[in-house]
């Protein structure tokens, strides 16, 4: 199962962003392809947080319309939304010390130990910060 990372459905659904096209493609393709696919939950708020920021953006994005389009994803019947199950904390704890992760970085291990902890087995990211984490198979799908 693939996973993917706020910066994927920032720039998705962001045309002002320049990355736009290819992560539009790529969540297209995911939502309505037949393969497996996750987003984690910490990521979904995150996204929702970043569009709709009045200081980010000239013109951020409404609230209203982000969370439509999260739940548009929503209705995808091959999307696993994934959060903490029973085995979390020890994830956590191999991630965010293996990971040598602190301060903001505490962030990613937690999605980093999300995404171990569901077998998933490429998570798509912007952000290269991922790769510190020993378990987690990452690729930059944007670079």
């Amino acid at each position: 199962m693939i996973a993917i990372d706020a910066n994927i459905l920032i720039y998705a659904s962001r045309r002002d962003c320049k990355e736009h096209p290819l992560a539009r493609a790529l969540l297209d393709g995911l939502a309505e392809g037949s393969r497996p696919w996750a987003i984690p939950w910490p990521c979904a708020y995150q996204y929702l947080r970043v569009v709709t920021h009045p200081t980010l953006f000239e013109e951020p994005t409404p609230l209203a319309e982000a969370i439509q389009d999260l739940e548009h994803l929503m209705e995808s019947p091959t999307l696993t939304m994934l959060g903490n199950g029973p085995a979390h904390a020890g994830h956590l704890r191999r991630c965010v010390l293996s990971g040598r992760a602190s301060g903001n970085l505490i962030h990613d291990a937690h999605i980093a130990a999300l995404a171990i902890e569901h077998g998933v087995s490429e998570f798509l990211s912007h952000d290269h910060d991922f790769a510190r984490f020993p378990g987690l198979r990452w690729r930059d799908p944007i670079h």
